[in-house]
């Protein structure tokens, strides 16, 4: 366990405890701190302070003690994975439809998890104290296309700052039921359904969320072809977003129809343009996977 002693300088009086904590440890986030904080990890001169939002003075002592990341039991499985691009910090991934990205309830293997720790082998992230492969954002299980993976803590940290900041460019195709004519965007927030607490529904207490979307082609008069571009990163976001408006994913069961027209195995929705802040270079990257197979099958269907 390492032991940290940190004294408030003038810049950092009337800085948040967490905040504060963030920004003077390496590779620790305030979702961290905040753990350190309930787990009473934290002493504030001298005595046990367990509330984030605490409001430091000059020359406040802070004593840290941080624990060594914990392990997570996830069994590493040889799976197969396309891998767009590598270096010693990040790994582009094209997930594949019906890959779950993290073990679950219902899914303790084949998951995308389980390749990494196969792949990665000791090259795991260990924010939020636990010892876990670097995963920054997911994507749905019957979802295809790019996601980003961090091998370190110092990666891990600057993305994730970089998706809290909505700076990270994430760009998707999908097909939706209806005519839609016109580009547009829908800003409302994105909750936990009040019943159905699998699900997510537009919710006036939620999360602010934003979807801007592009129209690329009506497809005859029954579907259109469209773009997505996130600005922010809700769970569901786009089929939530597009269901609300009255244009839900084709294929999705969930947020659409019960009974679907084709076999598409879920919703038809591809992560295909992923772009950011290289953590070690500084420069701005974008990374691109082509539509899925079955993606391009589909759209030849519903132009005859």
């Amino acid at each position: 366990m390492d032991v940290l002693r940190l004294q408030v300088d003038p810049d950092s009086a009337g800085t948040r405890l967490d905040s504060f904590l963030a920004l003077k440890i390496p590779d620790l986030t305030r979702n961290h701190a905040q753990k350190l904080l309930d787990q009473g990890n934290v002493l504030y001169n001298d005595v046990p302070v367990n509330k984030g939002g605490t409001k430091l003075k000059q020359n406040d002592i802070i004593t840290v003690s941080i624990p060594e990341p914990e392990s997570v039991d996830i069994k590493a499985e040889n799976i197969s994975l396309e891998i767009i691009y590598e270096d010693d910090d990040i790994l582009i991934i094209n997930k594949p439809k019906g890959m779950v990205v993290h073990p679950a309830p219902g899914h303790s293997g084949g998951t995308l998890v389980n390749a990494l720790l196969h792949h990665c082998g000791e090259q795991l992230s260990g924010i939020n104290g636990i010892v876990r492969p670097g995963i920054v954002h997911r994507i749905d299980r019957d979802t295809t296309g790019l996601l980003v993976v961090c091998k370190n803590d110092r990666a891990h940290v600057s993305l994730s700052k970089q998706l809290s900041e909505h700076s990270i460019t994430r760009v998707y195709s999908c097909i939706v039921e209806g005519v839609v004519r016109e580009d547009g965007t829908v800003d409302a927030p994105i909750g936990r359904h009040p019943v159905e607490r699998k699900k997510m529904s537009i919710q006036p207490n939620g999360r602010r969320a934003v979807t801007h979307y592009h129209v690329k082609e009506v497809l005859g008069n029954r579907y259109s072809y469209i773009e997505c571009r996130l600005e922010t990163g809700r769970t569901h976001q786009i089929r939530v977003h597009m269901a609300s408006i009255h244009h839900p994913l084709l294929g999705d069961t969930v947020y659409g129809r019960s009974k679907q027209p084709f076999a598409t195995e879920g919703q038809v929705l591809h992560a295909g343009t992923l772009g950011f802040i290289h953590p070690t270079t500084g420069e701005y990257v974008e990374f691109h996977s082509p539509l899925p197979q079955y993606f391009e099958t589909l759209l030849t269907k519903l132009r005859k």
